[in-house]
């Protein structure tokens, strides 16, 4: 399950965040759940392609927050370098 990276790998929560590691050349991979609102994601999306960061879809934001171990949901998550 490609989730299961997330649980110990050093990662960033919340677009605000993943925003800011994807502009500091941070982000190795990000998550995103398809249930976010598009004006949320797609600039976040954008980024990715521009600095050629690969992005991984995923079902919910529920199920975003739940495998970062948070008990709110969550539309952007990004594993950074540590």
């Amino acid at each position: 399950m490609p989730l299961a990276e997330l649980k110990n790998a050093p990662k960033v929560i919340g677009t605000k965040q993943v925003k800011k590691a994807i502009a500091k050349g941070n982000a190795r991979k990000v998550y995103i759940a398809c249930d976010a609102e598009p004006h949320i994601t797609e600039p976040i999306k954008a980024a990715c392609l521009e600095k050629n960061i690969e992005i991984e879809m995923v079902e919910s934001m529920e199920i975003l927050g739940h495998t970062c171990g948070i008990d709110v949901g969550s539309a952007a998550v990004a594993i950074i370098n540590e």
